[in-house]
């Protein structure tokens, strides 16, 4: 009888059969014997492997058709379940795959297909691990590469992108005139309120300096005053009388033809006056008017 020998490598199990029974475990890696006509073996790939789901057209739940084209990334986890209950996995994963994008579409309208791509593949890679798993496959990840809406729907994305930028724009337009206008109103506050600040302290240095000007002429008027009076206090009364005679002699060069003489003049004159005189002036005085002489 004929021996031949199979080299499984590490990656790759073999499952092999005895006259149609399975051994009971699959072997490998390493060398497996294998009779002829008498052993059956079937290789198992442990990589993992993706195969492209090609492009899908699925009704959404808003009745808008859209062309979907995805991958699916698995492996196999348990080589003897992938041999013996499912005649082809990788078949029958694609054509779940199919279905399960069929069904999750179906229940989403246009706007999430389109916006909630990573809640879709999330969705599907459970969906579809959930049905393999019994298949000793295991589904890693879903992929969606492109979403293809029709074309007027392509149409009416355009123009609502279109519209919505020139919103944007008018929007930051006029976020920029409103920025503009509250610059230009806080640099008018702050001159208005450096002008009236300048006012302010002009009318106060004016102020100021029109009080020290008071101040100074108030204090030279009574420096004046002062003066005039140590002044007045080193006159003797002999040059008051003489100021005296000058005035009446001033007067008699007029044109009146009465006087009026104070009771100061005679005081001065008895100065001048024999003590005889002066004592016949003062009993004049006593009969004289108490305020004026007149002549």
């Amino acid at each position: 009888m004929a021996f031949f020998f199979k080299i499984v490598p590490e990656y790759r199990r073999l499952a092999r059969f005895s006259f149609g029974r399975y051994d009971g475990k699959p072997r490998g890696p390493g060398w497996v014997w294998v009779i002829p006509f008498y052993h059956q073996a079937i290789s198992v790939d442990l990589r993992e492997e993706v195969f492209d789901v090609e492009p899908q057209t699925t009704i959404t739940k808003d009745n808008a058709p859209v062309t979907i084209d995805m991958l699916v990334f698995m492996r196999v986890v348990d080589p003897e379940a992938s041999v013996l209950r499912v005649q082809d996995y990788r078949a029958a994963a694609r054509g779940m795959a199919i279905t399960t994008l069929r069904a999750v579409v179906g229940d989403m309208n246009l706007d999430d297909v389109l916006a909630k791509r990573e809640q879709i593949n999330t969705l599907m890679q459970t969906r579809l691990d959930e049905v393999t798993d019994r298949w000793g496959v295991k589904v890693n990840a879903v992929e969606i590469r492109e979403i293809l809406p029709p074309r007027d729907i392509q149409d009416a994305m355009s123009r609502q992108m279109s519209a919505e930028r020139t919103r944007r724009a008018a929007v930051i337009e006029a976020e920029g005139t409103r920025q503009a206008a509250i610059t230009n109103a806080e640099g008018s506050k702050q001159s208005a309120i450096l002008n009236a600040e300048g006012s302010r302290q002009a009318a106060i240095l004016n102020a100021e300096g029109s009080r020290q000007a008071a101040i100074l002429n108030a204090e030279g008027f009574a420096l004046a005053l002062e003066r005039i009076f140590q002044t007045a206090r080193t006159v003797d009364d002999n040059t008051m009388a003489l100021q005296y005679l000058d005035t009446m002699r001033a007067l008699a060069a007029g044109d009146s033809t009465k006087w009026i003489i104070p009771m100061e003049l005679t005081q001065f004159l008895q100065r001048f006056a024999s003590p005889d005189d002066a004592r016949s002036n003062s009993g004049r005085q006593r009969v004289a008017r108490p305020d004026a002489t007149s002549s």
